[in-house]
């Protein structure tokens, strides 16, 4: 979502810098936009969507939590395992 939002943002950005139309239409691009970002729905479901996320994020974090706390931190003879193979001269 934000990388969508991101887009959009430079989208408008570089519509605006580029247009022909001259002061007159990024003014008119201007107004709009401030109007839906001052518009209390817009707002609302901002909010809405920053509340998701939080959630969404709180959820991964737990769920991350639990998996290391199942993974050990050092399987016993892992290096022991890679250093044979290392070692091992195989016939060319």
């Amino acid at each position: 979502m934000k990388a969508r939002m991101m887009f959009m943002a430079g989208a408008a950005i570089g519509y605006v810098m580029g247009t022909k139309a001259g002061r007159e239409r990024y003014e008119q691009i201007k107004r709009l936009s401030q109007q839906v970002s001052e518009n209390p729905n817009v707002q609302e479901a901002a909010g809405k969507l920053r509340a998701k996320g939080e959630e969404f994020a709180g959820a991964a974090k737990g769920k991350a939590e639990h998996l290391k706390e199942r993974v050990p931190e050092q399987m016993p003879g892992r290096h022991k395992a890679v250093e044979d193979e290392q070692s091992q001269v195989y016939p060319g």
